[in-house]
């Protein structure tokens, strides 16, 4: 007899936003502004308290890089990365069309 189970989800740990401050070396407030800029992605609990995918440590990261790099004010940074993102889905989609080799389209073109 073949006994199969579901699979059972494991929890996500989320970061609080003093654990997101302590592993970024951020202050909490600050990453309540990113928030609200939309830089940061978190959920809020019934309580009002931000809760941050772990994921989010990579993004202050980047985040700090970009502004001392470039120094530019926190609100303009949401444009740059906004940009950024958008060149590295161009440059996949290109590197994806470059490894599946010549376009066909213009075949019967002479040049």
């Amino acid at each position: 007899m073949i006994v199969r189970y579901l699979p059972v989800p494991r929890p996500v740990r989320r970061l609080s936003a003093d654990e997101l401050a302590r592993e970024t070396g951020t202050h909490p407030g600050l990453l309540r502004r990113f928030v609200a800029l939309g830089l940061l992605r978190a959920t809020r609990d019934a309580d009002g308290r931000l809760w941050f995918p772990p994921g989010q440590v990579a993004v202050v990261a980047r985040i700090e890089r970009l502004r001392s790099g470039l120094s530019l004010n926190y609100a303009a940074l949401g444009l740059v990365i906004e940009l950024l993102d958008q060149i590295r889905v161009l440059e996949d989609e290109l590197r994806k069309r470059s490894s599946a080799g010549p376009d066909r389209s213009d075949a019967g073109r002479s040049a």
